[in-house]
């Protein structure tokens, strides 16, 4: 693995190499991939999982041969940290989009909140919002949401393993989750707000997790220059 703390000795990007990236806001996923392709010149890379460009943290690259390893990745338990605004609702669920709806939210409690919340640990169905990167019959979903056109999409299922409420000033509600692979924390914070009655969107996301890797491995864009300009020095 790509350590944050300093240079290896020699790096084989096409051999196979896991690069551990801080997703700037506002980045795709693939901007990420495709300025580290540049930067370093690799062949072949990938990302293990998807972030929102409204989300920031933790992306997971593979090159080379490790790009085998990708739907290991993908398939492990994350952790995210969030802020919920409630008494709005967004068409993405999140700040990617116009508010579409605004309720009052005085006299949430923090223990309805938490009751919410808890109401969602487990195993369920999730309905994958429409501005999302799933194809429908070859076409990717947010292209039609787009264009205001709803799709029939089917749920899938996930696993929220833990959510708590970490912090609580109305109308914000910071939060903690561990889910399974596939779970849409827009999704789940459009829900928490529809079941308390005023409606939410994701206001803020971070990664924090995959499996064992933490945010605190990764490197940000920074760095990454930063690693670009040691190499070229030991190269010469």
């Amino acid at each position: 693995m790509w350590e944050h703390a300093g240079l290896k000795s020699f790096l084989d990007f096409d051999e196979g190499e896991i690069i551990l990236v801080d997703k700037p806001l506002d980045w795709t996923s693939f901007d990420v991939v495709a300025r580290v392709r540049s930067m370093f010149n690799i062949k072949k890379i990938g990302h293990a999982g998807t972030l929102d460009p409204k989300a920031t943290g933790l992306l997971i690259l593979c090159t080379g041969k490790k790009t085998k390893s990708m739907t290991d990745f993908q398939n492990l338990e994350k952790e995210y940290t969030g802020i919920i605004e409630l008494g709005i609702t967004t068409k993405s669920f999140d700040s990617e989009t116009e508010i579409v709806e605004t309720k009052a939210v005085k006299g949430i409690s923090s223990e309805q909140i938490e009751s919410v919340m808890r109401s969602f640990i487990g195993e369920q169905q999730q309905l994958p919002p429409m501005f999302s990167a799933i194809k429908k019959n070859g076409r990717r979903l947010y292209k039609d949401a787009r264009k205001g056109r709803e799709i029939e999409r089917d749920s899938r299922t996930i696993h929220i393993k833990e959510i708590e409420m970490t912090a609580f000033d109305l109308p914000f509600v910071t939060f903690r989750v561990v889910c399974s692979k596939g779970t849409y924390i827009r999704s789940l914070a459009h829900d928490i707000g529809k079941n308390l009655g005023c409606g939410g969107y994701l206001k803020e996301l971070t990664r924090t997790k995959i499996g064992d890797y933490t945010i605190q491995q990764a490197m940000k864009v920074e760095d990454l220059h930063l690693m670009q300009r040691k190499l070229q020095e030991v190269a010469v």
